[in-house]
């Protein structure tokens, strides 16, 4: 009798057990027939259902790519400058991220995605107009949590080129200019490839920005510092970074938040979003020791500067391609930028003869052209990619792509800054760039040292 209850307990586990093993698999059968007849249905409607995941790593991805400006690019650019000219470039960065983001909501992300025509989107979203919390917009994820991704990229476009002006133009300027620029510039480029515009429609092909993003910026930036002028004492007289520190630890957020930049453009969260997080590493890493190599043989010692700059240009080339390419891929094109950005440093300011301070045109010009133009080729399958069938129809769509939107850039933004002239003025005057912004441009400085 006193091993009843143990052979009770005994007989009670082994019915459940099989009752489990009875009811199973009807009911896997018939939740995953309702799972299976449910996503049909939204298939088979065009209709989008709400996928907490995909929510949760846009919402995550948007998150990585504000991190990217701040406080990412605001340390790597103030890393780079003089002492005395580090809190204009972080308030350059933070009123910018400000602006872009007050102007998104008004009407640019509007006129970047919705309606319109093949050129530009319409105002039917003005200040968010009818972009409820329930809106889905096609994606897998609330409407609202798109426009904030989007803002971002908005946010970090114009503060790229703020490397190609530091230390000499007003602050009233950046803000008229920048302002001008996401209109004029960003808006209608982004509606062209990414909003349903005429250069999508062609194939043209651009996951995460090497046209929208650097080439726009690049090339924007090399016509505003040609207009501008060169700090006194360029050439001969280069600045050397007061700070590789805060460049080393700006740069490592910049590489973090880029994993939201591109895998965050894949707009979900599966399979491809794993990818393209993995080639964009891959591609840095590439590229950082591409550069440092390059300037050991050069200059014989690494530079922490060089190292993470080659970093940068790893990231902006393959930016663009990040969707199509695979490891190997991913590899040549890391060795490329780490090479010919390198270079492409050197042509500007010694060739050119534009200082273009923080080589935002041979980083994210040069690197987001050259990822571009070459997806078309490591987009093939016998480099692993992905995505492209006939090399030489996508390598015309992409070179034309990029040509266009190099002419339109440059155009717009010497159009922009003869305005800027006009009005507010550019450029500080000799006594406050020698002195430095900081203090006369904001009244504060950056350290005391007293």
């Amino acid at each position: 009798m006193k091993n009843t209850p143990i052979i009770l307990r005994r007989s009670v586990l082994s019915l459940l057990l099989t009752t489990f093993a009875i009811v199973l698999p009807f009911s896997t059968a018939f939740g995953q027939e309702g799972v299976d007849t449910a996503a049909e249905a939204v298939v088979s409607e065009g209709v989008a259902a709400l996928d907490s995941g995909d929510t949760a790593w846009m919402l995550t991805s948007t998150v990585l790519v504000l991190f990217m400006t701040l406080p990412g690019l605001a340390l790597f650019y103030g890393g780079l400058v003089r002492a005395q000219n580090v809190l204009s470039v972080l308030m350059h960065c933070f009123a910018v991220a400000c602006l872009a983001s007050l102007l998104w909501v008004a009407g640019l992300y509007s006129l970047s995605f919705s309606g319109g025509n093949s050129w530009i989107g319409d105002l039917a979203h003005f200040w968010l107009n009818g972009i409820g919390i329930d809106e889905l917009n096609g994606n897998t994820f609330p409407e609202t949590v798109f426009v904030m991704f989007q803002m971002t990229f908005a946010i970090i476009t114009p503060g790229l080129i703020i490397g190609a002006f530091v230390e000499r133009m007003k602050f009233k300027a950046v803000l008229l200019f920048s302002a001008l620029w996401l209109l004029l510039v960003y808006a209608p480029v982004c509606h062209w490839v990414w909003g349903g515009g005429w250069l999508g429609s062609m194939g043209v092909l651009d996951l995460a920005g090497g046209i929208v993003v650097h080439a726009t910026a690049g090339v924007s930036a090399l016509v505003l510092a040609a207009m501008l002028g060169s700090r006194d004492g360029f050439p001969k007289k280069l600045q050397v970074p007061h700070s590789p520190v805060l460049v080393m630890i700006g740069a490592s957020m910049l590489w973090v938040g880029w994993f939201g930049f591109n895998a965050g453009s894949q707009i979900a969260a599966g399979g491809p979003a794993g990818m393209t997080m993995l080639v964009t590493h891959i591609s840095a890493a590439v590229a950082s020791l591409t550069w440092m190599a390059v300037e050991w043989i050069r200059n014989g010692k690494p530079g922490l500067v060089g190292i993470v700059t080659g970093m940068v240009a790893g990231l902006a080339t393959i930016t663009p391609a990040s969707g199509n390419v695979g490891p190997l891929g991913a590899t040549l094109l890391g060795f490329l930028a780490g090479i010919i950005c390198y270079f492409a440093c050197g042509i500007v300011k010694e060739k050119f003869k534009i200082d273009d301070s923080l080589d935002v045109f041979a980083v994210h010009g040069v690197g987001g052209i050259m990822g571009t133009i070459l997806l078309a080729v490591f987009g093939l399958e016998v480099f692993g990619g992905f995505g492209v069938d006939d090399m030489g129809k996508q390598l015309g769509l992409q070179a034309f792509g990029v040509g266009v939107v190099v002419v339109w850039s440059a155009i717009a933004t010497a159009a922009i800054v003869f305005l800027c002239k006009l009005t507010v003025g550019l450029r500080v005057d000799q006594e406050t760039e020698f002195s430095g912004l900081d203090q006369a441009e904001h009244g504060e400085t950056s350290y005391h040292l007293d």
